[in-house]
């Protein structure tokens, strides 16, 4: 693992113990439509970790609500609402164990956060952590898509190879392989099912990558 150049690490769930957090959020922002299409929100967003919020949303309204053209404002107040509930938390959720460590062992490369979390709301919350700086590749988010970042930081020469992306959920192994990256499962704070069979390592956190050095 010491000839990787660039680390790429999720957020929620890998980084930050935040899954539980915005799997509420998304469940309170949408309750006022009944509680019965909240929980299908949830499952819809646990189903698909690393979305990026936006498209849930949509999905939500398209698919769940059956709005055939949802409105604008009506998207964007549920995003406004959803971004209220989740700033607080990301704030004083747990950092993963052993980080700064793994930091120290990898001192030689670049790192990276690709997540499907909104990319201003990233940036503000990992500067008031002071963990911004471990980051010295960049943090990303949406509203583009992993796989769109991914592409374009790759072209921009931003990710250097050999390289990995550290992850917990099934959008995550699939962007990474489709990127041409190694990966890394983290179980501990995950919410997916699904079997990772095709991750190059499966462990338990950030720390437990930390001791295979």
């Amino acid at each position: 693992m010491l000839n990787y150049r660039t680390w790429i690490f999720d957020c929620d769930g890998v980084v930050l113990d935040s899954n539980r957090i915005k799997t509420d959020a998304f469940f309170r922002a949408a309750e006022p439509y009944g509680t019965q299409y909240a929980q299908q929100l949830v499952n819809y967003h646990v189903d698909n970790g690393g979305v990026s919020r936006y498209i849930k949303f949509q999905r939500f309204l398209t698919d769940i609500l059956g709005r055939e053209a949802p409105a604008e404002e009506e998207l964007n107040h549920l995003l406004a609402d959803y971004a209220g509930y989740v700033e607080q938390g990301l704030l004083s959720c747990q950092v993963a164990p052993g980080i700064e460590r793994l930091r120290q062992m990898t001192e030689g490369a670049q790192w990276l956060i690709v997540s499907g979390g909104d990319q201003k709301e990233l940036r503000s919350v990992f500067r008031k952590r002071g963990l911004d700086s471990l980051f010295d590749g960049g943090i990303y988010g949406s509203p583009a898509n992993k796989d769109e970042i991914l592409v374009r930081l790759k072209a921009e020469g931003v990710i250097r190879h050999p390289a990995v992306f550290v992850g917990d959920s099934q959008y995550d192994i699939e962007a990474a392989k489709r990127a041409g990256l190694d990966f890394i499962f983290v179980s501990a704070w995950s919410e997916s099912s699904f079997d990772f069979n095709d991750a190059d390592l499966k462990l338990g956190s950030i720390a437990d990558i930390a001791d295979q050095f």
